[in-house]
């Protein structure tokens, strides 16, 4: 008998997680092993159990699906994050795949597919809506190279303190926001910058004026 596969729901609305919870639970396939209502207890959950496939909303207080996608891809690269969402704009599904997600799915699949869908991710297979396959192609036809105008608002400020020589848990401190948070920031402001150091990025930063 195959070991089913070990499935975590993070979803913000409670009765999403208990219906998905309910069907997935039909199956022998899947063994539905904790559910969360946002990213930051979806990193709790991962590292209580072994999970296999999480099934991963956008739009979540504390910690949204992207940041959350991104942290649990570095720490827990083995496991495969599918985006089970309503947003279907060509920037969040290119962001939600940039961080490490495995599938990019519509809340309005037929749960067969959705079904299969977590089958093909498990073995590896990459599982995406008709529109996050449009958006995947568009974003490659174009071979858009992030630019420094790119960097939010928040880059800059991370950027600003590592400068300053800030580390990660000083600059933390200063904006009052989580060590994890500012890990991803940092690793945006490298990928925008086409950067391979903090030091790097600093340097190119102030070439460019983005930064005193």
């Amino acid at each position: 008998m195959n070991t089913p596969i070990r499935i975590l729901i993070v979803d913000d609305h409670p009765v999403v997680r208990k219906g998905l919870a309910t069907f997935l639970q039909t199956k022998d396939d899947f063994l539905v092993v904790a559910e969360a209502s946002n990213g930051k207890e979806a990193l709790e959950r991962c590292r209580e159990s072994k999970i296999d496939v999480a099934l991963m909303d956008l739009d979540m207080p504390d910690m949204d699906g992207v940041t959350a996608t991104a942290l649990l891809h570095e720490g827990y690269p083995e496991l495969k994050i599918i985006i089970l969402t309503s947003f279907k704009t060509d920037e969040q599904i290119q962001g939600a795949l940039k961080a490490g997600a495995a599938g990019y799915l519509l809340k309005d699949i037929p749960v067969e597919e959705l079904a299969q869908a977590i089958i093909s991710a498990a073995a590896g297979k990459p599982v995406l809506s008709p529109e996050a396959t449009a958006a995947l192609i568009q974003a490659t036809t174009r071979a858009k190279v992030p630019a420094e105008e790119d960097l939010s608002q928040r880059e800059l400020d991370v950027l600003s303190l590592m400068a300053q020589g800030l580390n990660n848990n000083q600059i933390a401190e200063h904006l009052f926001i989580s060590l994890s948070t500012v890990k991803f920031h940092v690793s945006n402001v490298l990928w925008k910058l086409g950067a391979f150091s903090r030091t790097e990025a600093v340097s190119l930063a102030i070439k460019k004026g983005l930064i005193k």
